[in-house]
């Protein structure tokens, strides 16, 4: 019995070795079938795969960043990408934190594949936690996105890849280059791609300024921006609540403190939201403006890549160095912001139905109001797509006159809003030329870099830019062209006097068909002026004796050779700024004379990089002489007179306010007690059309309009409509900021004088202290040719 029974347990042994057998076979083929996934995966057999060498340098859109005097990103252009990478060493340790708290716990303990984590996901099917590392999320991001996983079996291949990826990401990567590279991928929602626009979008900051609770709810993003969308519109409950998922991650593996993030989860989620689109944040007109000169450098042939392919100025991560002044941008626009809705207000106080029958026109009869608003159908870009549309003249004007939804522009308490309404889009039309707008731009004459650029008061209703592509009537700004002319072809003084009596040029005797007769505004005739009491008070016709002396064709090339390319007739009439000229012409023509006589062409890119640092554009000055030292400087003394003695003296004086309707209601900012040497100029064209103030110190010029699209439309009287009230307190405002900010250099000395100065300037001017005469009545072009 023994015997047969050891029989049976050897037999039971070989039986039982086949079932061994067969165990290796299949655990060999489950390794070999293993194997041969993550091989078909690297070959692309599940879908498309990167070559090796790419990881190096991983395909994404790279948005073009513009970039300030002072360091800043002002904006960036981008297409569908509004990414700009940055390296580890500019994230905060808070940040980087937070993401490996939440996401991968031992990022620096695996190699692209978290074992423990895997197996915890397979067991527990991943109800304790999912097992991707950031190594794998960066290869979903970067190479394979987010696929719908229509099936188990998809997800299943889908996730191999990752592995796979996110080995070979580890073996070509630092681990602090992955969790950088993470960051930059990412899009967080809202144009916030990559962790440097997020920070700016949702905080208004530099990454590297992020503090705990902002970084654990941007790493709080990272299960879903669409989802934990923190803008109040989307879902700011969810996002809170995720943010603090994060902090207690922080906390629970001693990132901080349990007091900490008790205290931090109270707090709300504090966002500053500052989109970054094309239409808006800063200095949005100076960027269409350099948008067309990006598209025509890379355009042109001489600026071409290595392979000769053109420059994508949308998805190539340039770097656009600009001559822009971030903080003097700002100044300029806060300025803009707080003096236009005033003077908005008072404007549509005096144009109500009742009080202008016409409104928002003045001057016009029924006739001629819809001649112009036919016109302006056909500028407009809604006759422009409809044309292109195919449509006839005839469907297209009957379009205007359908209710249509619409969002329009308005001032409410001082501040911009977006209207949501129906309206025609024919009266839509009529609403918009009822507002006022400004252009302004800054400069400092010495280099020619642009400073400040304020095309209007929203981009986001109003592009047309009225820095450079805008040109209006200059009025008495145009006055110091014709005094300079004079100084330098007959050599006169500040201190010669010519009489105020009314002046005719008589017909044909510099190409004008019919004689010229000037007025001065306030009917003054009587007695003598000095010229500088003369620009002061922008006395008409003693301007016009100059011009008479010294006849239009000097003042025309002397216009030319201080930079304005705008057409300017040799006729009488452009002594009192008839000429059409652009805020951006008048401050270059105005630098020259604080830049000692010699003129600088406005800079405003100063160089280009490609993405990886190589100069692409350095900008080359183009200076000229055009005015001796003395010159200059006489001229610029004799504007040193309006701030003085004439209409610009409001920026200096004190208590006007106090009996002066006019300066409580929109000379915005006053009193602007400025001390310091300041030359300018104010000018106002016929009926009030036009407000100018041109300033300048020995180191900044600017120059600011005031008006609205058509001429029609305007102020009733000087009171309002002068540019001492429509644009001077703007340059008031900005001044004063740019002095507050002890960071900025702007001059308060003297102009210097040259070492040889012949011509006498100390002569005695109107009494400064008489208050009484400060409202000077404006000059107007008042001319009908």
């Amino acid at each position: 019995m023994a015997k047969k029974k050891v029989a049976k347990s050897k037999s039971e042994i070989l039986d039982f070795s086949k079932y061994v057998r067969w165990f290796w076979m299949l655990f060999a083929g489950g390794v070999l079938a293993v194997i041969l996934l993550f091989l078909f995966a690297s070959w692309g057999f599940y879908g498309e795969m990167p070559d090796p060498s790419r990881l190096a340098n991983p395909e994404t859109n790279l948005a073009s960043e513009i970039i300030s005097s002072d360091g800043k990103t002002l904006a960036k252009f981008y297409f569908d990408d509004n990414r700009t990478p940055i390296g580890f060493d500019e994230l905060p340790k808070n940040l980087v934190d937070a993401l490996v708290a939440t996401e991968d716990v031992r990022h620096y303990e695996h190699s692209g594949i978290d074992g423990r984590g895997t197996l915890r996901a397979f067991f527990f099917l991943g109800k304790r936690g999912g097992a991707s590392t950031i190594s794998q999320q960066l290869a979903r991001q970067l190479f394979i996105g987010h696929r719908d996983k229509e099936s188990t079996t998809s997800a299943l291949l889908q996730k191999i890849q990752e592995w796979v990826l996110a080995i070979r990401l580890e073996r070509q990567y630092t681990k602090e280059e992955i969790i950088a590279m993470y960051f930059n991928i990412y899009d967080f929602g809202n144009n916030a791609d990559g962790i440097r626009s997020a920070a700016r979008i949702y905080f208004g900051k530099e990454p590297k300024d992020l503090d705990v609770k902002e970084s654990a709810m941007l790493v709080g993003m990272f299960k879903n921006s669409s989802f934990y969308n923190p803008i109040p519109s989307r879902n700011p409950v969810g996002t809170r609540n995720r943010r603090n998922v994060a902090l207690a991650q922080m906390a629970k593996y001693g990132f901080i403190t349990e007091e900490l993030k008790d205290s931090l989860q109270k707090t709300e989620l504090d966002l500053n939201f500052t989109p970054e689109t094309h239409r808006e944040g800063m200095a949005t007109y100076f960027r269409g403006y350099l948008q067309g000169f990006m598209k025509d450098w890379a355009n042109d042939k001489n600026n071409r890549k290595p392979d000769g392919s053109k420059y994508d100025i949308y998805n190539d991560g340039l770097k656009v160095f600009t001559t822009i002044d971030s903080r003097m941008q700002k100044y300029a626009e806060d300025a803009v912001a707080l003096h236009m809705p005033r003077l908005q207000a008072e404007f549509d106080n005096q144009n109500t139905p009742k009080r202008n029958k016409t409104t928002p026109f003045r001057e016009l009869d029924q006739s001629e109001i819809k001649k112009l608003m036919n016109d302006g159908m056909k500028r407009g870009e809604r006759w422009r797509i409809l044309k292109g549309q195919g449509k006839s003249e005839k469907e297209i004007r009957a379009s205007f006159h359908e209710p249509t939804q619409m969002e329009i522009f308005k001032w409410v308490d001082g501040k911009p809003a977006y209207i949501d309404t129906i309206m025609k889009p024919i009266d839509s039309m009529r609403y918009y030329k009822s507002f006022l707008r400004p252009g302004m731009m800054s400069m400092d004459p010495l280099t020619g870099h642009v400073k400040a650029w304020v095309g209007g008061m929203n981009y986001r209703h109003f592009q047309y830019d009225m820095v450079k592509q805008g040109k209006r009537q200059v009025g008495s700004t145009f006055k110091p062209f014709v005094y300079a002319t004079a100084i330098d072809q007959l050599q006169v003084s500040p201190c010669d006097s010519f009489p105020r009596t009314p002046i005719t040029i008589e017909a044909n005797k510099f190409g004008n068909p019919e004689s010229w007769t000037v007025k001065n505004v306030d009917a003054n005739y009587s007695g003598k002026q000095t010229l500088k009491d003369a620009l002061a008070s922008s006395t008409n016709t003693v301007t016009a004796r100059l011009m008479n002396e010294i006849g239009p064709q000097p003042v025309v090339e002397m216009a030319k050779k201080l930079g304005i390319t705008s057409e300017i007739l040799p006729v009488p009439a452009i002594a009192l700024g008839t000429a059409d000229i652009s805020v951006y012409e008048m401050v270059a023509a105005y630098s020259t004379f604080a830049n000692k006589g010699v003129y600088n062409k406005p800079v405003m890119v100063t160089r280009i990089e490609d993405k990886n640092g190589t100069i692409l554009y350095q900008f080359t000055p183009e200076s000229k002489d055009v005015l001796s030292e003395e010159v200059a400087y006489v001229t610029v003394n004799l504007m040193e007179g309006v701030t003085q003695a004439g209409s610009g003296r409001r920026l200096r004086h004190t208590g006007v306010d106090k009996y002066n309707a006019a300066y409580r209601e929109i000379v915005t900012g006053y009193p602007y007690e400025l001390k310091n040497p300041i030359a300018g100029k104010t000018g106002t064209t016929q009926n009030q059309s036009d407000g100018w103030f041109m300033g300048m110190v020995p180191n900044l010029v600017t120059g600011v309009w005031v008006g609205a699209e058509d001429r029609a439309v305007h102020f009733s009287s000087t009171t309002y409509g002068q540019g001492a009230s429509m644009a001077l307190p703007i340059w008031g405002l900005y001044m004063k900021a740019c002095y507050a900010d002890e960071t900025l250099d702007v001059s308060t000395g003297n102009f210097e004088k040259p070492s040889s100065l012949n011509i006498d300037i100390n002569c005695t001017a109107r009494d400064e202290g008489d208050l009484g005469s400060d409202d000077i009545p404006e000059d107007n072009v008042d001319v009908d040719f």
